[in-house]
């Protein structure tokens, strides 16, 4: 059974940071992209981040390019979201995501992501 388990969401005040990790077990994820996803409260899923397998590409949404930084660390089988300079309107559920196939190329696309992680609440305050 494969699990993916996010840590480091919290509380933070504008302008803040906080560093995202998922931790993965059940499959060595280094022949799978990854990714991170984000649902707002009201507001559907959104794509956040994503990285190659062997983190030479990494793509972001435009509302945290420059303030986010997606890596990760295939000997500890974690990915990792950097966030800095948050806004209130980065409040959210993070969910990490690992490629549906292996050897798979990177996608902004929720559909080509199984499995996922349970999530962890991100909240900025203004």
């Amino acid at each position: 059974q494969v699990l993916l388990e996010e840590s480091g969401g919290g509380s933070v005040q504008a302008g803040g940071s906080l560093r995202l990790a998922c931790a993965v077990s059940g499959r060595t994820i280094s022949g799978y992209p990854m990714g991170w996803f984000r649902r707002a409260p009201g507001k559907e899923r959104e794509f956040v981040a994503t990285i190659s397998r062997l983190s030479s590409t990494t793509n972001y949404a435009d509302s945290v390019k420059g303030r986010f930084t997606i890596s990760r660390d295939n000997a500890k089988n974690t990915v990792y979201l950097q966030m800095n300079s948050l806004k209130p309107e980065d409040t959210a559920v993070y969910y990490c995501a690992a490629g549906r196939t292996l050897y798979g190329r990177v996608s902004y696309t929720a559909d080509d992501y199984n499995p996922w992680g349970q999530g962890t609440q991100v909240t900025v305050s203004s």
